[in-house]
């Protein structure tokens, strides 16, 4: 992509074009969902809610992958935590959320090693550099990381290494949105699309939910007017009722997607049964260690005890990640749950909605 490219998706003689043409064209009153956490918050850093007319409302959805990390998955990880001279490595975002009695940042507190790494290759090298002590990755997040931890993996395996493993909770997006049609009270007109997991597996993957509910798509990037190009796609195809899977995004987004990362995440991973916060069990919707890389799976090397775990009390979070709340709507928003006193993930996050209305929301 070259710079006129890229100045392209930020000029605002384009933006402005795109605004008056959605301002024209809507007239139905309509709800859209943005997907992806990153989203959310380019939606409030660049005020597109702002600019789109009344017809249009803007609900955030499970997008964040540490929002939708479910309660009993944050407390294996405290569980793993405290194993006898484990060293935990993990994304900045997971210190902070509340498990049910505890935290990672409370444990580290508590002298735990816990250490906040950049990537699943990061993980590996803290395993080489201590050879004596077992290393766990905690595996969060969605299609976009999952290649990059089945690449680390098979390093791993390459290697030979016995003191590294990890636990997977990656989810899978389009399941996510099938269940999400199904749940009662969840009216949507549209999808915008997350553009980082359309890179990995494009368009295609969106057919099966297109078939079934015939219910407007647009895959969209992160600059202002890609989310508008996405709003404009959606407002006509509801306007025209012409439902379809459009692309705002073609220089990073192609129908079939990364192959070469799609079948890396097939060696390395298995597609089972996932528990999203909000959400559920959903089927096929998460992804395990197959079983040709059963040895590096930290549930099944250390099986923790973690007792059943329940939401926090009063905690909205489930609500606002499937659109049925806003987090003003929250019983707990800026009264109890503030990003100084998290209740739940959604205010943890940098990309948790009820994190982006409290910094950017009047």
């Amino acid at each position: 992509m070259t710079l006129k490219h890229l100045e392209e998706y930020r000029d605002p003689e384009i933006a402005r074009t795109l605004i008056d043409s959605i301002q024209n064209r809507s007239r139905k009153n309509i709800r859209l969902m943005e997907v992806c956490g990153t989203h959310t918050v380019s939606i409030f850093r660049h005020g597109i809610r702002d600019v789109l007319p009344d017809t249009i409302s803007l609900l955030s959805g499970p997008g964040c992958p540490v929002c939708v990390t479910a309660q009993g998955e944050i407390d294996a990880f405290i569980a793993l935590s405290r194993v006898e001279g484990m060293i935990i490595t993990t994304f900045g975002d997971l210190i902070r959320v509340p498990g049910t009695k505890s935290s990672l940042q409370e444990e580290r507190a508590t002298g735990r090693d816990i250490r906040m790494v950049y990537s699943a290759m990061d993980a590996l090298e803290v395993a080489q550099a201590n050879p004596d002590r077992q290393v766990v990755f905690l595996g969060v997040g969605f299609e976009t990381t999952a290649p990059t931890i089945a690449g680390t993996l098979t390093m791993a395996k390459t290697m030979g290494l016995q003191n590294f493993s990890v636990i997977s909770a990656h989810k899978l997006a389009p399941p996510a949105l099938d269940a999400l049609m199904q749940i009662e009270g969840v009216e949507l007109d549209g999808f915008i699309m997350p553009g980082h997991v359309s890179v990995i597996i494009g368009l295609k993957a969106y057919g099966g939910l297109f078939a079934t509910y015939r219910v407007p798509c647009a895959v969209a990037g992160f600059e202002p007017t890609d989310i508008l190009k996405a709003v404009a796609m959606l407002v006509e195809q509801i306007e025209s009722e012409k439902p379809a899977v459009e692309n705002a995004y073609p220089r990073a987004v192609t129908q079939e997607g990364n192959v070469k990362a799609q079948k890396i995440m097939e060696t390395v991973f298995k597609v089972e049964d996932a528990n999203w916060r909000g959400l559920g069990v959903i089927p096929l919707s998460g992804l395990g260690l197959s079983d040709a890389f059963a040895e590096f799976d930290a549930m099944r090397r250390f099986q923790p005890v973690v007792p059943e775990a329940p939401e926090p009390k009063g905690c909205g979070c489930g609500e606002i990640l499937t659109g049925r709340k806003t987090p003003p709507e929250c019983a707990l928003y800026k009264k109890v749950c503030t990003p100084v006193n998290p209740i739940g993930p959604c205010m943890v996050s940098s990309e948790g909605t009820c994190a982006a209305y409290y910094r950017f929301h009047s």
